[in-house]
């Protein structure tokens, strides 16, 4: 268990209390629980991010990468791309949140997954070994880090401000961990990561759906360079750790791990509208109701995911920030993965005429217990003229009652990995990550990450 070598009583002490966290962590120092959770996180990212590469936002940056940020310092995941550290860390954070299925936190309303591990993992390949020990501990270090810099910076800001906004920090934290800054120039990594992050207006991404997503692409691309410049003697500003609201936030590090408090995504949709897929399926099995005996759905939620849009999506981040049509698509399809947010599936005239009968609605009570809950109610009116009614349904796979088992998050790693990579190679590396704390090689998990390019490093 870490402790500060001498208790905070400033904004510089507790500037260097972050400091001395990063730097002096270890792997074999982790509570048993902590580094579990990390190869749990691990294994939810990765999935994440190998189903997002395929999608039509994933191939589009890996190209832009390829051409604007040419190297051959680091991988683009799946695809087998070499280019250069800050293009790989674009191109797979881009990819790290395309479907909306990645890890999150509750109180900072965002990813801090998808925000870390691209970072690291293009970190990883710009030095001249990295074990997986390293790797995982790296990991947590930016868990902590973002989640406790998304505090601040929602608490120190008006707007609710994207992923990438804090993830940048989280970021540069770990890979800045990872290939070694001194003290100084980790310093200005995160004070650059600050600076430049991009601060995106969260709202306004959910009612106008696009690529732009959690900002979480560009933040990583943010904590990347801030990483490589603060190593070449570039000054930051000082980061916002010394302006924290709540000295707990920054002296929890260390031995309160917010690691262990993450919920995870059994749906490729905004977590906003899993209560109400959640609700709309509890209905329909407890009733075994057809689709057909629907006349009208109703969802009652809070403010912020009654601003999901409605309407019939025309490309697939409409279809995940989206209220309608998840739940339309669970009810006739039992699930809500890439098949059904991607084409052609969204286009589905079945689905899109059942979409038709959801609306939503602001409910005072839910709206009150929100961000530190977040509810939704399903009323189902069926053709004979009954109300169903789901009562407040939570999301699932959230902390502390209701998380998911290392076997449901196999299952959910198999299901949006087979697909993409092969059912025989998507166990493989499934173990892999299992195991990775035993790896001396960073290089064998992305080889089994892009198995057409490097399939042979493995042999």
């Amino acid at each position: 268990m870490l402790q500060p070598k001498h208790p905070p009583i400033s904004g510089q002490s507790y500037l260097e209390h972050v400091i001395h966290f990063i730097r002096d962590t270890r792997w074999s120092q982790l509570p048993q629980p902590v580094k579990h959770q990390a190869r749990r996180c691990l294994l939810d990212a990765m999935g994440a991010l190998l189903a997002g590469a395929v999608t039509p936002a994933g191939h589009l940056v890996s190209d832009i990468s390829r051409t604007q940020f040419p190297g051959d310092q680091a991988t683009i995941l799946l695809h087998g791309h070499r280019v250069s550290a800050s293009g790989a860390a674009l191109a797979n954070g881009f990819s790290g949140n395309a479907l909306d299925v990645d890890d999150g936190y509750r109180m900072v309303k965002g990813h801090p997954g998808a925000c870390v591990l691209p970072v690291i993992l293009a970190a990883a390949e710009t030095i001249p070994e990295c074990s997986g020990t390293d790797f995982l501990n790296a990991l947590v270090i930016g868990y902590e880090i973002g989640i406790r810099s998304g505090r601040i910076r929602h608490a120190t800001s008006a707007d609710y401000h994207s992923s990438g906004s804090w993830g940048a920090i989280a970021g540069a934290a770990a890979g800045g961990k990872l290939i070694n800054l001194d003290d100084q120039s980790l310093l200005h990594a995160l004070g650059t990561a600050e600076y430049h992050a991009p601060i995106a207006p969260m709202m306004k991404g959910i009612q106008t759906p696009s690529m732009c997503k959690d900002s979480i692409g560009w933040g990583t691309l943010v904590a990347m360079l801030s990483i490589l410049m603060a190593r070449n003697g570039f000054v930051g500003i000082t980061p916002f750790f010394t302006d924290t609201p709540e000295a707990d936030w920054i002296l929890g590090l260390g031995h309160d791990w917010q690691i262990c408090q993450l919920y995870f995504k059994p749906y490729t949709a905004c977590r906003w509208a899993q209560p109400a897929v959640d609700g709309a399926l509890h209905i329909q099995k407890k009733f075994n109701l057809a689709v057909e005996a629907i006349r009208f759905v109703r969802i009652k939620s809070f403010k912020a995911a009654c601003a999901l849009r409605c309407q019939p999506p025309t490309n697939t981040e409409e279809a995940q920030y989206n209220m309608a049509f998840p739940v339309a698509a669970a009810l006739m399809d039992g699930e809500v993965g890439p098949a059904q947010v991607l084409p052609p599936r969204i286009f589905d005239p079945t689905i899109l005429q059942l979409l038709a009968k959801i609306s939503t609605e602001i409910d005072a009570d839910i709206e009150a217990v929100f961000p530190a809950k977040t509810f939704a109610e399903v009323i189902i009116e069926t053709m004979d003229g009954r109300i169903l009614s789901s009562g407040w349904v939570a999301p699932r796979w959230e902390p502390p009652d209701t998380l998911p088992t290392d076997h449901e998050l196999e299952a959910k790693f198999l299901w949006l990995t087979s697909p993409v990579l092969g059912e025989i190679a998507s166990k493989k590396l499934m173990d892999f990550i299992w195991h990775f704390d035993a790896a001396t090689r960073v290089s064998d998990l992305i080889a089994l990450c892009c198995p057409e390019k490097n399939q042979a490093h493995l042999q």
